[in-house]
């Protein structure tokens, strides 16, 4: 390990408390090597271990974690379906599912976006990068750069989007028809890969306005992740692969 990869010393920033963690991983290695790194890392607490995505939903429902390091690809219930059921049965508030896989460009992922997992993690990424994408997905802060949930999406939506004959500017598509024109506009530029900042500069309106209407769209689309709003903004033709 290199001084680069080595937790910080000191608490997280920002955390009022521990963050309580779940880690589910069907190699016993592995899972046991997330799970001894997490109690070593201050400002975090390993409330369960979980073998397959069945003890998961299990665990998740008996503990109540703030976050839930899901490997996606696991025999039985997968780590999408796990996500789906965790999720759904939550009491409020859900705890935030980050997605650990080997491949980015990965359609389990993508699944799992879907079902409202808050971001990905490759396995191979560093105990730094792994405790600052835990700390980002439990504040609700986007886990990465807008533009790689973007190019994910793309990539398994772009099918889809071959035969929709939709108008360019006929308005929100009709699954969007609860939301303002502000909010549609909001959510297209986070679907596009903007920042809060980049979205609130190019609509000429503060960064805290932009997240309030973010917060409202996902409010009134039934979401629980930035992700998922920008899988549901391209799988209704709000955005389309390779748009500006």
């Amino acid at each position: 390990m290199t001084d680069a990869d080595r937790p910080p010393d000191g608490p997280l920033p920002g955390a009022a408390g521990p963050i309580r963690l779940l880690v589910a991983d069907d190699q016993f290695l592995v899972r046991s090597g997330l799970a001894a790194l997490l109690r070593a890392a201050p400002g975090m607490e390993v409330v369960g271990e979980a073998a397959d995505g069945a003890e998961a939903v299990a665990l998740a429902a008996r503990t109540r974690p703030d976050v839930v390091l899901m490997d996606i690809r696991m025999p039985g219930l997968t780590g999408i379906q796990a996500t789906e059921r965790i999720i759904a049965e939550a009491v409020d508030p859900a705890p935030r599912v980050l997605v650990l896989t080997t491949f980015d460009l990965d359609e389990y992922v993508y699944g799992a976006l879907r079902a409202g997992a808050c971001g990905f993690l490759l396995k191979d990424a560093g105990p730094e990068r792994l405790l600052a994408a835990i700390a980002a997905v439990h504040g609700g802060d986007a886990l990465f750069a807008p533009a790689v949930t973007r190019r994910l999406v793309e990539a398994f939506t772009r099918m889809t989007e071959a035969g929709r004959t939709d108008a360019p500017d006929a308005g929100p598509p009709p699954a969007l028809t609860a939301l303002t024109g502000r909010e549609a506009e909001v959510l297209e530029l986070v679907a596009r890969g903007l920042s809060n900042a980049e979205a609130a500069d190019r609509l000429f309106i503060s960064e805290a306005t932009v997240k309030t209407h973010l917060n409202r769209t996902m409010s009134k689309l039934g979401l629980t992740s930035r992700a998922q709003a920008v899988v549901v903004a391209y799988e209704t033709g709000l955005v389309t692969p390779g748009g500006g």
